[in-house]
């Protein structure tokens, strides 16, 4: 991409007065937190992040070519102190892990773009991309970044983090920008909002899913989890929060925030300021929505299934209208709205079972989407689960009690173990059960939908629950290809 010319003191302006200083007029090339993607002239900004210190890294900077060092003060060098190191310059500013979001924002400018965050424990890619997708539809070029990637719909860039660190997301968004996106979506997990990834940022909308149990490794409680997810509302630049109130913490929010706040609701609130359901009907084809509200009455017809998809599509809709998308070219568009890769996904052949492919990997996201497949399922509903290694142990048995309280047949398999034994998260999983001998354990996921195809009927249903869009496995020897939508296909002898 093309940068904007910067220079270090407009760079370093609300921090350090550089405006009489020889370094002032010195360009800033592209900044990085790792050393290692260092090219010539670039800029490191060493910090002492959670895991590492990257002031340690300095030095392997400068000898990859990065011309100017922004380091994180300390008592050895305080704030303001410049060395000179050959021809590269080393600055050190207090608070500088604090301050990222908003120096990547003074070299990276988007500000023709217009962004909505969504935050909550599920629905966050999926909410985030029909937006994107109904954008598009009614001819505005959007954008997401998020789980399943950066970038425009059809050519997704693979990300690690639901939410990238604070200099990424600014130059991504600064990519976008570049290349026409009048629209960006946000994914806003609550590790970003805690660590400030998302502080710079100017939100048009900001959206609240609901919350459920995850993260708890990290977080500790959920109301430190609640806590995190809420600073979308209370602490960032956000001018409107759309809000899902059929959620309990979502519903306090509503009472509680002092944003401009749209509630949103399936039917059990209905405020005249909101958008609520007064009907939902569920079919194989789709859903169809009757709603009123702030926007006027009308309906929304869409191929996806489940209630929670319902709820999504409303949200997306409440959205698209808070930014100022004509309701009638909405309702216009809507049967044209596709599904989300991984996201109850549905593979389909004559006189075999179905199979959809999700990537609940959270106890309430699990429930949600067996109990919507149970609306659809004329015979057994199956499902193959696993839990992830290295996360929250703790919800590994609720997910198995989900599992056996609302599926006919289960079988627990591997997702991905990571550094842990598949064995000793599947013996957790086992302890949530209150009939063990009934459960299938298969550790090769494959082997695990296969045993399943081959003893379903046509009239049933197979979930596979977990890995949704991933290809692959993360095990302690690293990770191998894998998955679920391939196993999919390939199983009922269909096409991706």
């Amino acid at each position: 991409m093309q940068t904007q010319s910067v220079d270090l003191a407009h760079l370093l302006a609300p921090w350090l007065d550089l405006s009489h200083s020889p370094y002032g007029t010195r360009k800033v090339g592209e900044l990085h937190l790792d050393s290692r993607q260092i090219k010539v002239n670039d800029t490191f900004v060493a910090i002492q992040g959670h895991q590492v210190d990257g002031r340690t890294f300095i030095a392997k900077a400068i000898e990859l070519g990065a011309t100017t060092v922004l380091s994180q003060a300390s008592e050895q060098h305080p704030h303001g102190e410049v060395q000179e190191q050959g021809e590269a310059i080393v600055i050190h500013l207090d608070n500088l892990h604090l301050s990222l979001s908003q120096l990547a924002g003074r070299k990276y400018s988007h500000s023709d773009t217009q962004l909505i965050g969504i935050t909550g424990t599920n629905g966050k890619t999926t909410i985030s991309q029909l937006i994107a997708q109904w954008l598009t539809l009614v001819e505005k070029r959007a954008a997401v970044m998020g789980t399943t990637g950066n970038g425009f719909l059809e050519s997704l860039q693979p990300t690690a983090n639901t939410t990238g660190s604070a200099i990424e997301i600014q130059r991504t968004l600064a990519d976008l920008q570049q290349q026409g996106a009048q629209y960006t979506a946000l994914e806003v997990s609550s590790h970003g909002l805690i660590q400030g990834r998302v502080a710079a940022l100017q939100f048009e909308v900001g959206v609240f899913t609901n919350l459920s149990r995850d993260h708890l490794d990290y977080h500790g409680t959920m109301d430190e989890y609640a806590a995190a997810k809420k600073l979308l509302f209370t602490e960032h630049a956000c001018k409107a929060a759309v809000i899902n109130v059929d959620d309990a913490v979502g519903l306090q929010w509503w009472r509680s925030i002092e944003n401009d706040v749209v509630p949103v609701s399936l039917g059990q609130y209905q405020d005249p300021q909101g958008v609520y359901a007064t009907q939902v009907r569920y079919a194989t084809s789709g859903i169809g929505i009757d709603f009123a509200g702030v926007a006027g009455c009308g309906t929304l017809n869409v191929p996806l299934i489940g209630e929670f998809n319902a709820s999504n599509v409303l949200l997306a809709f409440a959205t698209l209208i808070k930014l100022g998308i004509p309701k009638q070219a909405l309702l216009a568009t809507s049967e044209q709205l596709k599904p989300v890769l991984g996201r109850m996904e549905l593979f389909t052949q004559p006189s075999k079972a179905k199979i959809v492919v999700d990537y609940a990997h959270t106890p309430d996201a699990l429930e949600k989407a067996l109990s919507a497949l149970r609306v659809h399922c004329e015979g057994q509903l199956w499902v193959v689960v696993g839990c992830g290694g290295d996360r929250d142990t703790g919800k590994r048995p609720i997910m198995a009690a989900s599992a056996e309280k609302l599926a006919d047949r289960v079988i627990f398999s591997d997702d991905n173990p990571r550094s842990e034994s598949p064995q000793a998260i599947i013996a957790d999983m086992v302890q949530g059960l209150k009939h063990a001998d009934k459960v299938i354990i298969e550790h090769d996921r494959f082997a695990a939908a296969r045993h399943a195809v081959e003893q379903a009927s046509e009239h049933d249903i197979i979930l596979l629950a977990g890995k949704g869009h991933e290809d692959y496995q993360v095990f302690a020897q690293g990770s191998v290809h894998y998955s679920d939508r391939e196993t999919a296909a390939r199983l009922l002898g269909a096409t991706l």
